[in-house]
């Protein structure tokens, strides 16, 4: 909160914090600070979706920006994305997000046909999928650092700038996701109405993961990590944006993909045992395995594609 006021010479923004039930003091803390932000408490844990929907509701800028809090703005970022975004023809954009050691982090990304690059995470099936991906020279699913201006597919939710003339023709976030893949959901919807970018000049570092490792009680950052309940949440998130956005049969092959993962991921681990590999464990196959059993049960309700909120918490 102090680097966005720090940041940012105009004084003519409005910020609102959306409260998921923290609990925490941070209210009474932040607005001795800061008494001009407009807080918005909601009384559980409401997920990424349905949280920055009642920020965009409230707010009154015909611009809004999906701001993460565990964010640090620097060089006036947020002016200068703002005032190069408004004048452009994107209805979309987000920045070059860095790492506290201001390595680029993945900002924004390229849709593959299916969502088959979310197949790239898994142990051992995913390593194959990889070395075919290179073998036929298949593009990669993202822009690892974006130069310049770079047109994309979808943009990272930590930060992403939106007009609202594109929103009330895309629609809000979908509220069935609880957190993850709902920014990429979206952005295929915001992408029929205008085209979307990454300002590759403009820096915002992003302390990734902290936030939702901190309420899944995991460890480690980005995606990679399917062996808890922040793995099963991805992947079902995953799953639920797959049957949204390409329907039931993509859904249904990235699945089979999921289950047919465990043998391979068992095979996997008793063969790396043998040449005393210790990458993965029998503790995380079973994890594994224990995640994708509860995808088979919820896979009836996605097939379905009635309202539901997908939150494994």
């Amino acid at each position: 909160m102090q680097s966005i006021y720090a940041q940012n010479s105009s004084s003519n923004f409005e910020i609102i914090v959306v409260d998921n039930d923290s609990k925490d003091g941070s209210k009474e803390q932040i607005l001795a600070l800061f008494p001009k932000i407009i807080w918005v408490e909601i009384n559980y844990n409401s997920g990424f979706a349905r949280a920055n929907n009642e920020g965009i509701k409230r707010s009154k800028s015909d611009i809004v920006l999906l701001l993460n809090g565990d964010t640090i703005i620097e060089n006036n970022a947020i002016e200068k994305c703002f005032h190069q975004f408004q004048s452009s023809a994107f209805v979309a954009c987000g920045v070059q997000l860095l790492n506290p050691d201001r390595s680029p982090q993945i900002s924004g990304n390229y849709a593959m046909k299916g969502g088959l690059n979310y197949l790239l995470p898994l142990p051992f099936l995913g390593i194959l999928l990889k070395s075919f991906a290179n073998m036929f020279g298949v593009k990669k699913p993202n822009v690892p650092d974006a130069s310049g201006i770079v047109e994309v597919d979808w943009i990272n939710g930590a930060f992403l700038m939106v007009k609202k003339n594109a929103i009330e023709k895309a629609g809000l976030l979908d509220e069935d996701f609880f957190l993850y893949a709902e920014e990429a959901e979206w952005c295929s919807r915001l992408k029929k109405v205008g085209k979307l970018c990454i300002y590759g000049d403009i820096n915002v570092i992003h302390l990734q993961g902290e936030t939702s490792n901190e309420t899944f009680n995991s460890s480690g950052k980005g995606y990679m990590n399917l062996f808890d309940k922040k793995g099963q949440q991805i992947m079902l998130s995953n799953l639920v944006r797959i049957r949204k956005e390409f329907g039931v049969a993509w859904f249904m092959i990235i699945l089979s993909f999921y289950i047919l993962e465990i043998p391979v991921f068992l095979v996997g681990v008793l063969i790396s045992k043998i040449f005393l590999s210790k990458k993965y464990s029998f503790q995380q196959t079973k994890k594994y395995a224990e995640n994708v059993f509860c995808l088979i049960k919820l896979s009836p309700t996605i097939i379905k594609g009635k309202p539901h909120f997908y939150k494994v918490l």
